[in-house]
């Protein structure tokens, strides 16, 4: 190249085809390179200890000579490495991977005569929120584009606390008592003895319990693979109940509405995406916040009264249900945006902490089995992976609002303790106190305290409406494939249950599901045997050892 054209010219082919390069990335890749523009009127930091002494040498390790071993009095060293081991907190047990962002929510239309709660009032009002996105079932390290749902949760910075909505981007969820969910999880997650994920365990959760199955359509619907998280609608699914001033109540549902439209991966393209890019929707929501394309969700409530929660034909605190939008249709709220982006994954989104019970005044839980048992299973969980002292992390924290409490020490306890005020309550010396107008809406309760089995209620009208009214022929027909295509891998026993709880909600359904099993079936016949594993090991196994 010198030959035909000097140096000259090859160094300009160099930078050619740099300035190619850097036309072809995004914004996520060119991280790095913000940042040192960001600080280029700076002078570079010095590299100091966690303690803040500057480091001298970053590379070699003190040692008795250069071939000896290395030193205790290495300080700088045993700081680096002690540190390092404790970088990773618990994974979450579910959504474990997801994407956070920041922005706002703006009041558009006045709701005061259902809820008092400051956030909604006036309209024009802004409020600061955080969003954590994510997939449900995989680890930390799992692919974006799994069929999964994924999760919505919002955090509101009001004035009177924080306002944790922990939603999905389904509006129903798989069952309706909390208690199943620890097992339901387990079915989602790994063999205990193989670590592989099994269709075993997953269809025989799924056909011994038919509440699941309006979840199950919509999970294995086109819906069920979204394309990133820009383009999912987000519910609270739970059955809520606000409070105006008057002290006056409905239940509600709330619904996010994606701006963008609605959009999902077709099998073969999230295939590809998962081996290619398993971190597309992260890196899609990063990139459109950065570039200036910032995401938008319109909000709504869903309203019933008391006297209609009374008499209405399905139990409207049942999860596994919708309130159908012709009889209690969406009444406008607000816009949620989102126009930042974390400066940091680790505080801003890893150590992001959503708990249903946080509701300011206004809001409050209803009678809804899987609501009650998130009031307390979130927070137990952030105490276990972020420590007693978790609200008081900087995206945790409600900034909007002063905390006064009797709540003291803790490890890692990192604002001024409250000081000298007294630490319990009550007390003489002017100690924070109640406020009467935040009393709780009362609840008149008459029923026995016992365990109540709903495993008489429909499960099958609603799913039955979502197959034939809500789904296209050709939906329909991709709903099928895709469920076949993950129950084909159970037992037989366990497709023909499976293919009787389909049949209850549409013959066509069933057939549809059957045909594609038959066909797969017959290329792979099946021993039609109950596997089961033993703590003992068999004479076999023994002679094997």
């Amino acid at each position: 190249k010198e030959r035909e054209g000097g140096p000259g010219r090859a160094q300009g082919l160099i930078q050619t085809q740099s300035e190619k390069m850097a036309e072809s990335r995004d914004a996520a890749s060119d991280q790095l390179k913000y940042w040192q523009c960001s600080r280029a009127d700076k002078n570079v930091d010095t590299l100091t200890t966690g303690w803040g002494q500057p480091i001298g040498d970053k590379l070699n390790v003190i040692t008795a000579g250069p071939r000896g071993p290395l030193l205790m009095q290495d300080s700088v060293f045993i700081d680096e490495m002690a540190h390092f081991d404790r970088e990773r907190i618990p994974e979450r047990v579910v959504h474990a991977k997801g994407a956070g962002a920041f922005g706002f929510f703006e009041v558009t239309h006045d709701i005061s005569k259902y809820c008092k709660a400051k956030l909604f009032h006036p309209v024009g009002k802004r409020t600061s929120v955080s969003v954590r996105f994510s997939t449900v079932g995989g680890e930390s390290g799992s692919s974006d584009t799994v069929r999964d749902p994924r999760g919505f949760a919002c955090k509101f910075y009001t004035e009177d606390g924080n306002w944790d909505l922990t939603g999905n981007n389904t509006p129903i969820f798989f069952i309706r008592d909390p208690f199943l969910f620890p097992s339901f999880i387990h079915t989602q997650k790994r063999n205990p003895q193989t670590h592989l994920k099994d269709a075993d365990m997953t269809w025989d959760f799924f056909s011994l319990r038919p509440e699941t199955l309006h979840q199950l359509s919509f999970l294995y619907s086109d819906r069920g693979i979204p394309d990133g998280f820009r383009h999912m609608n987000g519910y609270g699914s739970h059955t809520f109940k606000l409070v105006n001033d008057r002290q006056e109540a409905v239940y509600c549902k709330f619904h996010f509405k994606t701006n963008q439209g609605i959009k999902n991966l077709t099998v073969e393209a999230a295939s590809q995406l998962a081996s290619g890019d398993p971190d597309y929707s992260i890196r899609d929501l990063y990139n459109a916040i950065a570039t200036g394309n910032f995401p938008s969700w319109s909000f709504y409530i869903q309203v019933m009264t008391f006297q209609e929660a009374q008499v209405h034909r399905w139990n409207p605190f049942d999860v596994t249900k919708v309130w159908p939008h012709k009889e209690f249709p969406l009444i406008p709220v607000g816009q949620m945006v989102l126009n930042k982006n974390p400066i940091n994954y680790f505080t801003d989104v890893e150590q992001m902490a959503f708990d249903p019970s946080n509701m300011p005044s206004g809001i409050e839980p209803s009678p809804d089995k899987m609501l009650q048992g998130r009031l307390f299973s979130y927070t137990d969980t952030h105490r276990h992976r972020l420590g007693a002292n978790y609200l008081q992390l900087p995206v945790n924290c409600p900034f909007k609002c002063r905390v006064a409490n009797y709540q003291r020490d803790g490890p890692m306890c990192s604002t001024d303790n409250q000081g000298g005020a007294p630490n319990y309550y009550p007390n003489s010396f002017s100690g924070p106190e109640t406020q009467p107008l935040a009393l709780e809406h009362s609840l008149t309760l008459t029923n026995d305290v016992a365990r109540y089995n709903s495993s008489n209620d429909d499960d099958y009208s609603q799913v039955t409406a979502f197959y034939l009214q809500v789904l296209n022929a050709d939906e329909r027909r991709r709903l099928c494939e895709n469920l076949a295509g993950h129950l084909k891998d159970a037992q037989l026993f366990i497709q023909n249950r499976m293919l009787c709880l389909l049949n209850k909600v549409h013959p066509d359904y069933a057939a549809q599901v059957r045909a594609l099993l038959e066909k797969h079936n017959s290329k792979h016949p099946q021993k039609a045997v109950i596997r089961t594993y033993s703590r003992h090991a068999s004479s076999t196994e023994r002679s094997n050892l």
